[in-house]
């Protein structure tokens, strides 16, 4: 194991901002991962977990080990004749994994393909896409805690899933790192194919009865149309939370905004569409500076030639302050936000 001094963290996160670590070290393996946590401990440093940086803003210097999970491995642990049971390490490719998946036969994950980001994040946030949540195939996450090393297995409940949050971006959050998922895939086909966008492009393609291959294709179609490249377009994906409203909320912000798109939840609550509002107060394709909204897809912002994240966390601000004169409500980030200490 390397431990790397102030390390440059710019081409380490999907923004390309640019933040020094303290300290950094790259882990392939979980005795690494424990000697890693150890120097952490000796060295009285914090520690924060990095993927591939696809869902954070480095927001300046990190007085801190970073610790880059870079394990492989996908494992069958179980099977029957209906379901499988695969591990998959912290340090794999989330679209790999789907892409992967698929053409095993597994079925499930095809709404979450081209999210970017490895195995180990997904669970941070609870990734979904049209209509699906990772939530939904958890058995448990495994994870060594930072402050012993100890060994910990979270069930799905006990993760404390919800809609783009858990348990690890509130009160466990850089508590421990996570070594593995435990994933039930179905082998027979269940598509999940309700979701408005994926259901309109099936029917102006006229697939009528899309397979898992049918629904990977059109989500993987519908992102690289809608959501730009980070590789060409510093970005971080979807930057702000569609909130959830209950039924009071949702009355009130119709009052305001009668037009509002909306999708009832299962629990009795409305989803409201943060695009939409961020649209309507005039955003999309905005650019202030260094940064600014993509044009085709207000939800995301990009930096176009941006050193200091906080330029892009008052961008954020200043929209969400437009929001909440048009409608009332508070948006909410995605992204976690490191540096500000």
């Amino acid at each position: 194991m390397r431990v790397l001094q102030n390390e440059p963290l710019q081409k380490r996160n999907s923004l390309r901002l640019q933040s020094i670590a303290r300290a950094f070290v790259n882990v392939n393996s979980e005795e690494e991962l424990r000697d890693a946590l150890l120097w952490g401990r000796n060295n009285h440093a914090r520690v924060i977990a990095l993927g591939q940086g696809s869902n954070v803003v480095l927001a300046g210097d990190l007085n801190a080990l970073v610790i880059h999970q870079a394990t492989q491995g996908r494992e069958v642990i179980e099977e029957d004749d209906r379901t499988i049971v695969l591990r998959v390490s912290a340090g794999e490719n989330w679209h790999s994994l789907v892409q992967w998946s698929l053409s095993q036969g597994y079925f499930g994950l095809e709404n979450l393909a081209l999210i970017p980001g490895t195995v180990g994040a997904a669970p941070i946030q609870n990734i979904g896409a049209y209509g699906v949540e990772l939530s939904s195939f958890v058995r448990s996450v495994q994870a060594l805690s930072v402050s012993q090393s100890e060994q910990l297995k979270l069930s799905a409940s006990q993760c404390c899933f919800a809609y783009r949050d858990s348990v690890f971006k509130r009160d466990m959050q850089d508590q421990c790192v996570i070594t593995s998922l435990d994933l039930v895939l179905s082998k027979q086909p269940n598509v999940q194919c309700a979701y408005p966008t994926l259901k309109s492009y099936l029917h102006q393609h006229n697939v009528s009865e899309p397979t898992p291959l049918d629904i990977f294709n059109a989500v993987v179609a519908i992102r690289s149309s809608r959501l730009p490249d980070p590789a060409t377009c510093p970005n971080a994906g979807s930057f702000f939370k569609n909130p959830v409203l209950d039924a009071a909320q949702f009355r009130s912000v119709l009052k305001r905004a009668p037009s509002i798109p909306h999708y009832p939840q299962a629990d009795g609550k409305t989803k409201v569409a943060a695009g939409w509002l961020i649209e309507q107060c005039g955003w999309k394709g905005a650019r202030v500076e260094s940064v600014g909204v993509h044009s085709e897809h207000a939800l995301v912002l990009v930096n176009y030639d941006c050193d200091d994240g906080r330029r892009l966390l008052a961008l954020a601000d200043d929209i969400k302050r437009s929001v909440f004169d048009f409608s009332g409500l508070e948006l909410e980030i995605e992204p976690r936000v490191y540096g500000l200490e």
